[in-house]
This record gives C-alpha cells, structure tokens and sequence, in this order.
C-alpha cells in the first residue's frame, strides 16, 4: 500500500460557506472550519466566528462570488483582524458553478498561502486622487493585475482602494506595480 504524504497543518479556523468546502478543504488539509451555511450568516455562527478569533484565529475563505463578498463583509465588520483568502473564479469553478469546493489542491495552497490581514489606520497610505491618478479606476485589467499582485481578491474601484489602504499600501509601491501591470496587461 502506497504511502500518502501528511496534510499541512492549518492552526487557524477556516470560516467557509458550505459543507462541500469543508469536505474539500480538509481533503487537502489538517484543517478546522466553521460553516456559514451559504448566506445565511446566523447570529450564534457569527458568535462562533468571534470566539474561534479570540481563541485561534480565523481565515475568511468564502466563495468569490456575490454572496461570498456578501459573507465576507459581515465577518469583517464583526472581526475586522480575521485573515482573508481569496481565490479567483477561474481557479475555483466547472462549467455551472463557482466555489471554493471546485478548486485543485495547488490553488487552495497558494490561496492560503497569501493570506492577508487587514488593518484599520488612522489615515489613508494612498488617497482616493492617487488612486484616480494610477488609473486603477477607469482600467479593469490594471485594477484586477493590482489586485492578483496585491491579493486583494477581484473587487470594484471602491473596494481595491480600501483594501489598499487597509494592507498599508503606499502610493510609491502601488506606482511600481502600476508600471509592471500597464506594460503586462496592454500587450
């Protein structure tokens, strides 16, 4: 009988959606989670949520779809230093569905292992003008190439300049990957 490598270990709680993201999860993994059930996001689960932060961390790993921004939002407004995965939709889907459960192993991991945390700071790394001036609002495909490189998830104008600012981004670091992703994403 041949031999399977051990799973890595994940210390923190995994908060996903649904049962099938559970399962695939810890088909990959040594892992803990805690089920949203889908959207709806029950008062004792969010408890749930707040005391699995207080004892061992979280990570935020839902769908990227609308209702796992949807998800994702409420659980960062209740536990604003949750860590925060996000996996594209072209890693996470089959022909009819998007989710977490459809990804491979490689993606999973290299989700995870750009996990972010988000952070509130008294004032802006990069103000909204800056943002303006980067072109990161009128071009798609420079926002999205910041996104990927920044690990952002896929998010609209709005929401890439706050997650910037929540990551410490500075206007100089957002200006070098501007550069990189406007000769790679124009040719």
């Amino acid at each position: 009988m041949e031999k399977s490598e051990p799973l890595t270990h994940i210390s923190q709680v995994i908060v996903v959606e649904g049962k099938n993201d559970t399962a695939r999860l810890k088909s990959c993994f040594d892992c803990d989670t805690i089920e949203t059930d889908g959207g709806r996001l029950s008062p004792e689960t969010l408890e749930l949520i707040r005391e699995a932060a207080r004892t061992r961390g979280i990570i935020v790993f839902t769908d990227p779809d609308g209702p796992g921004e949807r998800i994702r939002r409420k659980i960062m407004e209740a536990v604003p230093e949750a860590g925060q995965v996000f996996i594209l939709k072209a890693k996470a889907r089959t022909t009819r569905k998007v989710g977490v459960e459809h990804a491979q192993k490689e993606d999973l991991e290299a989700a995870l292992a750009a996990c972010v945390t988000f952070t509130k700071r008294p004032e802006n790394t990069i103000s909204w003008a800056e943002f303006l001036d980067l072109g990161l609002c009128g071009d798609r495909k420079k926002r999205e190439a910041a996104c990927r490189a920044f690990h952002l998830g896929p998010c609209n104008a709005k929401t890439c300049w706050k997650r910037m600012n929540l990551l410490g981004i500075t206007k100089e670091e957002a200006e070098r990957l501007v550069q990189d992703a406007g000769s790679n994403c124009h040719s």
